[in-house]
């Protein structure tokens, strides 16, 4: 019985246009929870912490314009899960390597930058965070790319 190289690629791309999605979805769901519930006491610590890299202590006022940012953060990054999942569902239905690429180079222009400024203020949490969000969708979009460079065969 010989391989089946096609039957494999089908396979795995489906797997990897669901696990998009899922991150997707994933994004869109950490952005509301950003926007909505910031204040949750489950976050207290991280906010405390990136106030804290700031030279703040308790203070108050620090504290708003902490949630504030991070709420205004979380709708940032609703929209920007919105269009993440335009693009798989047009990649998907297209087979247009070209959106698989523009969604790598997209958290490949953006990744190392929110890291470097997030380690410019020693705030760890983003930078892993950060790290996880490039190694669930760099790695994809690129497979992706490799699998439509021919969708015919």
């Amino acid at each position: 019985m010989a391989f089946d190289h096609a039957l494999l690629r089908v396979r795995m791309r489906i797997w990897l246009v669901r696990w998009l999605y899922l991150v997707g979805v994933g994004h869109l769901a950490g952005g509301f929870l950003m926007s909505w519930w910031a204040e949750l006491p489950v976050l207290t610590y991280y906010h405390q912490q990136v106030v804290a890299s700031f030279g703040g202590g308790e203070s108050t006022p620090l504290m708003d314009v902490q949630l504030w940012w991070f709420k205004l953060f979380g709708a940032t990054l609703q929209a920007f899960s919105l269009f993440m999942l335009v693009l798989v569902y047009v990649a998907n239905r297209t087979a247009e390597r070209i959106v698989w690429i523009a969604l790598a180079l997209t958290i490949v222009w953006w990744a190392p930058q929110d890291m470097y400024i997030s380690l410019q203020q020693s705030i760890w949490s983003h930078v892993w965070v950060d790290l996880a969000a490039f190694l669930a969708i760099v790695p994809a979009a690129i497979w992706l790319a490799f699998i439509d460079r021919n969708p015919k065969v």
